[in-house]
């Protein structure tokens, strides 16, 4: 078997692939990609290609195991923030609501005196539903016992 410079650069690149895309269709895609710029021998494209995604796979290490919340923790934060402005439109907000009305009633504050405001919802449901279906993903990942966490 004869290895050359990009024989060696198309297995460095299948073995990123493996390692950045845990979705079997989009790594056959890539690999794909990889396998047709090997057969066109444009060995600098290639090249670029596989560093580029080393680049992400370090990127990614990096931020997964940064000590600061900001950088590790965004993903969470998030979901807080989605969660409690859910919290707050369906739970918080209408009990305000109606204690808002009671307070008017009794004289605690004026009758002209408008209640808080509601949240705009339709961007807070597209993050909700987006971090849904995430998490949709990765349970599908380990009902198929893909372990994510061992992907070296």
């Amino acid at each position: 078997m004869d290895f050359t410079p990009l024989d060696s650069l198309l297995n460095i690149g299948k073995a990123a692939i493996e390692r950045i895309w845990p979705d079997p269709i989009k790594r056959a895609e890539e690999v794909r990609k990889l396998e047709e710029l090997h057969q066109q021998g444009d060995l600098a494209r290639l090249d670029a290609h596989v560093k580029l995604m080393l680049g992400q796979v370090e990127v990614n290490k990096a931020e997964a195991q940064h000590k600061s919340v900001f950088v590790a923790g965004w993903r969470p934060f998030i979901g807080w923030v989605g969660g409690s402005a859910l919290a707050y439109q369906f739970v918080v907000y209408p009990l305000l609501c109606w204690f808002w009305r009671v307070a008017q009633a009794l004289g605690w504050v004026p009758v002209g005196m408008e209640t808080p405001p509601v949240l705009e919802t339709g961007a807070l449901f597209s993050m909700i539903t987006a971090m849904l279906g995430v998490g949709a993903m990765r349970s599908f990942d380990k009902k198929q016992g893909t372990q994510t966490d061992r992907i070296k």
